[in-house]
């Protein structure tokens, strides 16, 4: 019996350990406890989020300086979520490249 609470009461800890943290609903202290934030980062998106919540993650990592691509897929894959989204999961935009000129092939009559 006591075997059988043990190991639930690990369970339940081990899930509320990987948890996701929403940017958008999350206090500055469940923002510091993501690996890679920093009081200095969590500042930055509280700053941002009171303008106005983030959409998805291009628009944490347009409006938030110091996080780029590669640092949004390590925060996500440390549980950071926007609007319960982890990076790479939403219909991001890919980015625009420089369109080629066309080239007009002659059309012989």
């Amino acid at each position: 019996m006591l075997k059988r609470m043990t190991t639930a009461l690990l369970a339940l800890f081990t899930a509320a350990a990987f948890a996701a943290v929403d940017v958008n609903d999350a206090s500055v202290a469940d923002l510091d406890s993501i690996k890679g934030i920093g009081p200095g980062t969590s500042a930055k998106i509280v700053e941002q989020r009171k303008a106005a919540k983030f959409k998805d993650w291009d628009d944490l990592i347009q409006r938030v300086s110091g996080i780029g691509g590669k640092r949004a897929a390590k925060l996500s894959a440390e549980g950071l979520v926007v609007n319960g989204a982890a990076y790479g999961t939403s219909a991001a935009p890919a980015e625009k490249k420089a369109a080629a000129k066309p080239t007009t092939a002659a059309v012989k009559q």
